[in-house]
């Protein structure tokens, strides 16, 4: 079953065409890589479909409801979480104060004063800080933590929700090899252990083809092929209209 539909979609800016008829499934309980070059549509599309920007034309799907027009809290009720290339998180915060206002449901903001101390808050946010391996930095402001460390908590902010699918743009981006690895390592953990669908953008070809099970590949605003990732390494469309020498690296 596709989890996430986008079909012939289109956006542009004033005379600059970011989404061109772009058409693409992303499968439930896979995970997804995304990959081109700068300037291809990845990040236009991922703020498509998760409401942040609004298509000039086509539609998006999640789960078969239409999200074409949603805004991005709607898009997250239904299970659909995203990161973002430069993370957002409250760096005057503790880590896990950020984690706290990652949980919040609807009922505004002062019915949620409760639930931070509540038991079962306690118990998820220790449950998540474990499973990213941040739990000894609980208690420290999250603008001390290194980058990567960041990434780690703008991952479980996501992750606390329990979304269905998780879009990671540019997770790599700055992040240290152990670290990448680790986070690598939590991503393939959380797809396997609770069916995660995950859509990760990723310009690391290495780490995409280590672990995603399909990739799909984006050319001036449309998708160019999809498949999985050993197939797609060696299209030649791929390997000769712009991926060149470094896809040609990991492909041998």
């Amino acid at each position: 079953m596709n989890l996430l539909e986008v079909d012939e979609v289109t956006k542009a800016y004033g005379g600059i065409q970011a989404l061109a008829g772009c058409s693409m499934t992303f499968e439930e309980g896979k995970i997804n890589g995304l990959i081109g070059p700068n300037g291809s549509g990845k990040t236009t599309l991922f703020n498509v479909m998760t409401g942040y920007e609004r298509a000039d034309s086509g539609s998006v799907h999640v789960a078969g409801t239409d999200v074409t027009a949603a805004s991005p809290d709607q898009v997250f009720s239904l299970g659909v979480g995203r990161t973002f290339q430069l993370t957002r998180i409250f760096p005057r915060l503790t880590v896990v104060e950020n984690l706290h206002v990652a949980s919040q449901r609807d009922g505004g903001w002062m019915s949620e004063f409760s639930r931070w101390s509540s038991p079962s808050e306690k118990v998820r946010s220790k449950e998540v800080l474990d499973f990213v391996g941040l739990t000894r930095l609980a208690a420290e402001k999250a603008g001390n933590l290194s980058y990567g460390q960041q990434k780690l908590l703008e991952f479980a902010c996501i992750m606390i929700a329990r979304p269905k699918a998780m879009l990671l743009d540019e997770p790599a981006g700055g992040v240290n090899p152990s670290l990448l690895l680790h986070l690598g390592g939590r991503i393939k953990a959380l797809n396997e252990e609770e069916g995660t669908t995950f859509v990760i953008v990723e310009h690391d070809m290495e780490f995409v083809m280590g672990l995603c099970d399909k990739v799909s590949v984006m050319h001036q605003g449309r998708c160019l092929c999809a498949g999985e990732p050993e197939t797609v390494r060696s299209d030649p469309a791929v390997l000769e209209a712009y991926l060149g020498t470094d896809m040609r690296e990991v492909a041998r």
